[in-house]
Formats: structure tokens, sequence, C-alpha cells
């Protein structure tokens, strides 16, 4: 379907609304935010003489619940320039203007009569053949159109985003049997690679999918605790990444959400659901029942499942609620056995054979929580779903599970948890055991191209789970014997018309011996017979640097030979991929810190996903960047001289991103900081990034890509700009801005940016450049306030001040 969205309207500003307005901006879609006319002036406006018609005040509802949204942390938009996007107004006076708009959605509050009502005025002035969708996740979506015309009707259907719309990667498409299948197609298909979702082909049954499954997990576990008599932090840490979810586990992660939100929803599911088999796990404990009643909601109220409060001495500490007498008591330290059995296992998908083996309690309960998640899933298909992959698809991009129900019943192995469910008195579906029977023994697998498979209950084959052709997952290249080469912290992968991946592996995917091993190995193989290399991996994270461990332990011992040779084997990695004979793509996602960010600064080019957090963070440590970060932000501010602006202004907004460690909070704002350039591509969608970066590779190499020679005409200012720098860095001292370390470590690098004592503007080259920096370096692994920000940060996490 050609259909193209310019603008999208969206009817009410609360925290979904806004929120979802504002994701619409991050893509570049005008929306049109309204909401409703305040009924009676707040005390302030009366002061100001102000009345109900004055326009401040009618739409002081839907002006204040955006720029709460603006303001708030983390931020639902990629540059807070993007709100200029979004044009407020209310329901009285703008509803007319939706008729300028491709997609109306519906987020007001949850009452049938009152969405109704408004669908209703919303029909007088929507222009025909434009899509109308509701966020809502209470409500039938078949009822919401009742009574409304056919246009309406074939283009209305559910879009039900999950908060927060910026970060949670789940979209559920949710037509009703009036839907056009081409809407469903177009919103499946816009939602994917507009908005960078993960969209789900939900049935109209009451919470979809993603909610029906992970509130009753939720609600599951309360009653396997209870039965065990495990306390709120036990469960939370038996829940939380151990089994590859978020680290809030079960508990903090109400709190942050609301409890009133789960209490609501499991009472929905009570209600609605008459004929479901595990109805019971739904009814809520009297604990929540009370906790409810006493509105400990979670953070919202200040309590709820943790309660912070301030201890001995004024310091704040945090307190869990006894669920047997509803008292909080002090934290107190949890350790299982069978968790401390999972310690050396990296992979998730291993730990669960381990898991469900303990012979402690921690054991117990994961066999009991398994059987009840089990079981319950397979009898969710088809009732839900007619396919078992959107299940584990929503649990992941709506719950943050890094593996959903059927691949973690996979990795322990289909008829071992079909034994549990047998234990634990439950009843599983009967076509589990129809796929064993016919000799299928797992839910997924991968063929030899690449490709990851489902099993299909209905044709009872394995099926292509759609739209993953858009998608290279390198772990199914993996298990297809895609790689070619592999060390212990990076692989080479063949992903096929002649582009080489190299993927690292390393913990955090630290930048160390073994990776620039992987990444140098990489550029010589694609160098012999191949035609381009990217850069990327699955990992949660790009990298978080260079191990800083390492130069942590050889500083300690006065090794800096050590350490010099190390940042040079760093640098000339860097120079190597920069000026092969093949196009590098660079591929970020999640945090490229450091050395990270310094790999991509060296790509031919960058294809980013929308989540990137760059910078160069080594200030932070007592440090400046050496693997070629200062020396190429230098080249890439002295290439810009040229277009006017006063060169010195330039070099200082370059000097001050590297010198306070700043690090964008998404691509678009790694533009701005300059590390990202024109001709890098943003990926709103991760999934799609390492396919999107093959096709630059490849676009590249069809160009007749020519290897580029070394830089030798970088223009620095020497003393004149040094002058200026540490007269800039004495002032914030005298200030009390910056410590005595901070002083010296700042000198240094503008120093390398200036190019050294030299007495006039002077054009260096790279290597020039990478001498002085590495110089620097090294002379600051020397100073003891850097290692103690360095031992800092691996202890704690926390950068020190010193």
């Amino acid at each position: 379907m050609n259909r193209i969205i310019k603008k999208v309207a969206v009817l009410g500003s609360g925290v979904m609304g806004s929120r979802i307005a504002c994701h619409f901006a991050n893509i570049g879609v005008q929306v049109l935010l309204l909401d409703i006319v305040p009924r009676e002036l707040t005390a302030d406006e009366e002061k100001k003489g102000l009345t109900l018609e004055n326009p401040a005040v009618r739409n002081r509802i839907v002006n204040s619940s955006l720029q709460a949204a603006v303001a708030s942390n983390p931020s639902p938009l990629y540059r807070k320039a993007d709100a200029a996007k979004i044009k407020t107004g209310n329901f009285d006076d703008n509803l007319k203007d939706i008729a300028s708009c491709d997609w109306t959605i519906e987020v007001v509050v949850e009452r049938l009569d009152i969405k109704q009502s408004l669908y209703e005025k919303v029909e007088k002035v929507r222009k025909p053949g434009t899509l109308i969708t509701s966020n809502t996740s209470g409500i039938p979506i078949h009822m919401l159109s009742e009574g409304r015309s056919d246009d309406f009707k074939k283009h209305f259907c559910g879009t039900h985003f999950f908060n927060p719309p910026r970060y949670l990667k789940l979209l559920e498409i949710i037509p009703t049997p009036d839907t056009d299948p081409a809407i469903v197609d177009f919103l499946m298909h816009y939602g994917d690679l507009y908005l960078g979702k993960t969209t789900v082909l939900a049935k109209d049954t009451p919470a979809f999918i993603a909610n029906r499954v992970g509130v009753f997990a939720i609600m599951d576990v309360l009653q396997v605790m209870q039965q065990l008599g495990l306390t709120v932090e036990e469960v939370d840490k038996l829940t939380g990444p151990v089994i590859g979810h978020a680290k809030s586990a079960t508990f903090r992660t109400s709190d942050v959400v609301g409890l009133d939100t789960l209490i609501n929803v499991a009472n929905g599911l009570a209600q609605g659901l008459p004929n479901d088999e595990a109805k019971a796990a739904f009814m809520l404990p009297d604990f929540l029942k009370k906790m409810g009643e006493n509105k400990w909601l979670g953070d919202k109220t200040g309590q709820g499942f943790y309660k912070k409060v301030k201890g001995e001495g004024g310091k704040s500490e945090i307190q869990a609620l006894d669920l047997q007498t509803l008292e909080y008591k002090p934290g107190q330290r949890v350790k299982f056995a069978t968790l401390e059995a999972t310690k050396p296992i990296e992979k998730l998908g291993d730990r669960f054979k381990v898991l469900a083996a303990g012979k402690d309690k921690a054991g117990e309960f994961y066999r009991k929580m398994f059987a009840g998640l089990f079981a319950y899933v397979t009898n969710r298909v088809p009732e839900i779903t007619d396919s078992l992959y959107k299940i584990d698809d929503a649990l992941r991009a709506g719950f943050g599970w890094e593996m959903g129900p059927f691949e973690t019943w996979d990795a322990l192995g289909v008829p071992k948890g079909l034994e549990l469910i047998q234990t634990e008195g439950k009843q599983a579906a009967g076509w589990v055991q129809e796929m064993l029977d016919a000799g299928n023994t797992s839910f997924y697998k991968v063929n030899e191209q690449g490709v990851k498979q489902f099993y299909d209950f209905e044709s009872k084959s394995y099926q292509p789970i759609p739209g993953v052709e858009n998608f290279i997952i390198l772990d199914n290249l993996r298990a297809s014997g895609k790689v070619l080469w592999k060390n212990a912290g990076a692989s080479v992968i063949d992903l096929g018309d002649g582009i080489l991946n190299v993927e690292f592996h390393s913990k955090m995917n630290t930048l160390g011996t073994d990776v620039i091993q992987g990444l140098l190995k990489g550029v010589d193989m694609a160098e012999q017979g191949y035609r381009g290399l990217v850069v990327g991996n699955d990992a949660p994270n790009f990298s978080a640097g260079a191990n800083l461990g390492l130069v942590y332990m050889y500083a300690l011992d006065q090794e800096f030979d050590e350490i010099n040779m190390m940042i040079a084997q760093f640098q000339n990695a860097m120079m190597r991929m920069r000026y092969s004979s093949i196009p590098v793509i660079g591929v970020p996602h999640g945090l490229a810190l450091g050395g990270g960010c310094e790999l991509n600064l060296h790509a031919d080019k960058v294809v980013a996903s929308a989540e990137t957090y760059m910078g160069l963070v080594e200030f932070g440590v007592g440090l400046i960047p050496a693997g070629g970060g200062t020396k190429e932000m230098t080249l890439r501010t002295a290439a810009k001289y040229e277009e006017g602006e006063p060169e010195f202004n330039l070099i200082r907004n370059t000097f001050m991103t590297i010198s306070t460690a700043k690090v964008s909070a998404s691509a678009a704002e790694a533009y701005d900081l300059g590390f990202l350039r024109r001709g890098d591509e943003i990926v709103v969608n991760s999934n799609r990034a390492i396919a999107a970066a093959k096709e630059a590779a490849l676009e590249l190499a069809d160009a007749g890509y020519t290897q580029p020679t070394q830089k030798t005409n970088i223009k620095v200012h020497g003393q004149g700009a040094l002058g200026m720098f540490m007269t800039g860095v004495y002032a914030m001292k005298e200030g009390r801005y910056i410590s005595d370390h901070d002083v010296k470590i700042a000198n240094k690098l503008a120093y390398v940016m200036c190019g050294g004592d030299l007495s006039q503007p002077t054009e260096v080259s790279e290597q020039y450049l990478l001498d002085l920096e590495r110089e620097a370096f090294l002379s600051l692994t020397g100073e003891r306030k850097t290692l103690e920000r360095i031992q800092s940060i691996l202890t704690t996490g926390k950068p020190l001040r010193n």
C-alpha cells in the first residue's frame, strides 16, 4: 500500500499520549497533540486575571503534559529540539485540524463511553481513508468502532504501544473483523521500519499477548513465592538478570510501573477470562489487596514492595516489605547455591538447565515457575495468536526479556519442560506432545541458510518467521556454520555477498588484545577476496571501550612500555581499518564509549541504531582519548574551517565535548557532538542495523571504493589556541568548577589538539597527532589521581572527582 505518514494526531496527552507524540517527532513526523479544555482556573491563573476563554488556559492540560514529558528522564525525545514538531491544542478548538492528519491515534482514558463519544466527533472531521487507531489495553477493539461508518471501521484497529514508547520496542497491532487487511499490513511494516518496533499481530483477546502472558508470569510468581515462603528480595534475585530479565526483576519493576496498573490488569483478566484454565492465578493475593487499599502503589506513592528511608547518620537505605506482617525491614543479602553455580556461565541459554536442576529452594522455585509459564503459553496458541514466535516476540519487546518462554523452553529442552509441567500437575496443550512424537524436538531451528524457523502447529512443520529476511541475526549465522575465524574475544562471520562481519564477544565487548586481533584478522581476510567489512554485534551494547582493567594493572606495576605498546597497537588497528582497501562499516548501538566510539570514528561509514549512546569518556578516568579519538576529532574539526565559522570557536566546541566526556543521548545527538557525520545513517529498528550496514558496504564497493591515503594537511593552531585553552582552564579552576587534576588533564588534551607548542598555525599529519595523544595518555597513567579514578570506575562503577 502506497501510504505516506506526514502528520499524526494524538488524542490524549497523558503519560502515554505525550510520549507517543514525542516518538513520532523523533522520526520526523509532524504531530498534533490534543486534550480536553480545563473546567476551572488554577489559583495562579486567577492571579493573572485569566479567564477560561484564554488560549493559555484552554491548552493548559496538553501543554503541561508535553512539558512534563520533555523534562522527564529518560527523555522521550532523541533531541529536545524535536519537541518543535509537536503542535498542541484542545478537543473543542482544534479537533477540526485532524482533517490534515494521515493518522489519528486515540489515547484517552480507558472508558468505552468516552472513547466512543470522541470517535463520533472525530468521524465528522476526519478525512476519509486516513488511519484511526486506539492505544487501549483493556477494552476489546471491536467494541470501540461500533456505530461508526464503513470507512471508519475499514481504517480502524488497535495499535498498543508500551510505555515508554521510545525505549520499549513492542507495538501490538490488533485488527477487528472489519479492518482492511491492507491497513494491517501497512501498520506492521510502518511500525517495524519507521517506528523501530517489534510489531506483533495480536488477536482481539483480553490484554492481547504481552500483558496476558507477562501479567500471568508475575501473578504466578506471587503464588509460587507464597508456597515456598520466599521474600521480596529473594524473588527479585531469582527473577532478574540471571534468567535474562531486567535488573529490576519482579517487585522493583512493579514499583516503578505502579501497583495500581498490575492490580487493574490482573482484576480485568480475572473477570474477563472465565474459560482460562489458569484464571485463579489472576486472583489478587491478600497482601496485594491490602497494598492497594493502603495506596502503597510503588514509586508514585513513595512506597510499594520497597521503601526508601533515612537510616543512621541520615544515609538513605532501601527496605523491603515483609509480605507476612506488611512491615518494612532492612535489606537482606540473598544467596542461593543454585545461583552461585550459574556465575561462571556467560551464555543465558546455558543457565536454565542448571537453574532447574538446583537442589535448594531456588531450584524448586524455578521448576515451579517454568512449569507454570510453559504450560500457560502452550494453551494460548491458538487463542491469542496462531504462531508461537509472536508470544516470544511480545515478551522480549514488551517486558524486556532476553529470551521468550518458548526460547527458554528450547534451552532447557522440550522433553524436560514437559516433565516439569507434569510433575507440577499442570497440563500442556496436546500439540506439544504431537510435535515431539513426530520427531520435532524444538520450537525453533535454524536452517542451513541461517534463517530461523518456528514450529507451526497447524501445518505441523517448521516455517520461516515472517520479516526475518530483513534482519541479519549473527546467532543464526553462527548456528549455520558461517563463522570463518574466532578467538576468545571476537569472531569473523560471513554475511554473504562478499561481506564479512567482525563480532566482539568479550565482557561488555571491551576492546582488549583478542578483539584487536579479531579486527585486524577481519580486515586482512576481507582484503583477500571479499568486498567489504562490517563491525557489529547483537549484544546489548556495541562496546564499553578499552580494557581499563589491563591499563590499571600495567600502570600499578609501572609497566609503561607495555601501556605504550598497547596504545600503539590500538592506534595501528584503527588506522589499518581506516586505510584498508575495502570499505569498513561501523554498527554502533547501545553503549559505544571510549574505544568503542573511536572505532566508529575510523569507519568509512557508520550505520547507527537510534538508541546509540556514544562518547569519548576517557577524561572521566583521568585520561584522554588515545586510540585515535583526539586525532580524529581534531581532524574533523579542521575539515570544517573552510565553512566560515571562526576556527577557534570550532576547536573550542570539540575540546569541550571531549573534556566534559559528553555522551550522546541518541544517535541523532551524536551528529550534534561530531561523533557521526554527513553520510552516516541512523536505523530506528536495531534489528535491521547489520543488514543495513551490509547494504552500505556493498554500495561503497559497487561505487568503486578506492583505498584512501593518510592525511598530512591537518591544520592545528599551536600556541595561539593553546593559550586560549589554558586561560579558560585556569578560569574554571579559579571558579572551583574543576580540580587541579582536571587542569592537568585538560591542558594535556589542549596540547594535543593544538598540535603541541608550535609558534604558529601549521599543517600536521595524522601520525603526528597520534604520537602526541599516545604520549599524553602514557604520562597520565603515571599520575596517582588518575589511578584513583580508574580504580573507582572498576570497583564501584562511579566516576571519582579528585
